[in-house]
């Protein structure tokens, strides 16, 4: 399973955010994937690009959100196989704050892609304007697409544990969310049919003519930390930095009470 194929990349992404492995007697065990069945042709693939025996099956029973819901099941025994994918970063038993993104080299907008499908939503909010997020307990996930996410739209997100439920919500929208869509959902990529179709619909999108862009803050970087420091002058750092004076100020009087190390610290 070599990561740094987009397919194997994908895969594995999706069976750490949605797949569960387990660990019976001696070499017994399992790996599951369960979803509903209208997903059933993804299975069908994992199935395709693992060179082991394996099964899929299909049940209906009622949930707590339907009366009748009908899953499709992907099960792997082989001991080799889960061995492989353990190895690789998917723990046995509980594991969604335990995920982390491998340790071997690996196709970073294909994993992310299956941690999308598996645990988030792409589409258009209730007013009409597109998004892109991933629901996960895990830190390490959640700060691997923020940096992920800076580095495809050049806006920078911060990782923040929802206080109702203790996951984090990692959310882009408008042109930001078109920007990182098109990005992981490429031509020809494998990824859940109804995902990728809703990514492709969000390069439809325009901003309205008059709706404001929503203003992104400019980090501060040590050069001009220390230009600040130097010149000693809110006034003079606003005209020199191209910054306000409210914010120099307070720039200043951070770096002066130690709230912000000083650039010479990082």
């Amino acid at each position: 399973m070599d990561l740094t194929v987009p397919e194997y990349a994908y895969m594995f992404g999706f069976l750490q955010a949605d797949g569960h492995l387990s660990q019976g007697p001696g070499k017994k065990g399992s790996l599951t994937v369960e979803i509903s069945a209208r997903d059933i042709a993804l299975l069908r693939a994992f199935q395709q690009l693992t060179p082991y025996r394996s099964s899929i099956t299909e049940r209906t029973r009622s949930t707590n959100f339907a009366e009748r819901h009908t899953s499709a099941t992907w099960s792997l025994h082989a001991f080799e196989a889960r061995t492989t994918i353990n190895e690789l970063g998917l723990p046995y038993g509980r594991k969604s704050r335990t995920i982390t993104p491998p340790k071997a080299p690996f196709s970073r907008r294909d994993y992310l892609r299956g941690l999308i499908d598996a645990d988030g939503s792409v589409g258009f909010t209730s007013k009409g304007f597109p998004f892109i997020s991933l629901t996960t307990a895990s830190d390490a996930t959640a700060s691997y697409l923020c940096d992920y996410g800076k580095d495809t739209t050049g806006v920078e997100r911060s990782v923040r544990r929802n206080a109702r439920d203790g996951v984090c919500n990692v959310l882009y929208m408008m042109e930001l969310a078109q920007r990182l869509a098109a990005d992981l959902y490429y031509p020809g990529c494998l990824a859940l049919e109804r995902k990728r179709f809703a990514a492709e619909a969000l390069a439809t999108w325009a901003r309205p003519a008059g709706m404001r862009t929503a203003h992104t803050a400019r980090r501060w970087t040590g050069e001009e930390d220390q230009l600040l420091l130097e010149l000693n002058s809110p006034t003079a750092a606003a005209e020199a930095l191209g910054r306000t004076v409210q914010s120099c100020s307070l720039r200043l009087w951070r770096l002066r009470s130690g709230q912000v190390g000083m650039p010479t610290e990082r």
